[in-house]
């Protein structure tokens, strides 16, 4: 397996994927596909939807091997959370 290298920081990789999400692909995607995960190509913009991520970025590298890839979880800040939350009780 080729181990791909970024090529940008961690800083210029977010701003362009955010960028790219919240210009171009935002408005294609977020009706009927709440909850799902979107992939994208930050160099070429082209991006796949699916609920699972894995099967998302194959596609998406099935049609660019060296795709440099930001993930967005529809309709959430978050693409995963880590630990647990309370239920609040009235």
């Amino acid at each position: 397996m080729t181990v791909r290298q970024p090529l940008y920081s961690k800083e210029e990789f977010a701003r362009r994927g955010d960028e790219i999400y919240d210009n171009q692909v935002r408005r294609q995607v977020e009706e009927g596909n709440h909850g799902k995960i979107v992939a994208i190509d930050i160099e070429t913009g082209d991006f796949e939807v699916d609920k699972s991520e894995i099967a998302a970025c194959d596609r998406l590298e099935a049609r660019h091997p060296d795709a440099q890839i930001w993930i967005v979880r529809i309709g959430s800040r978050y693409v995963r959370r880590f630990g647990g939350h309370t239920r609040r009780t009235a």
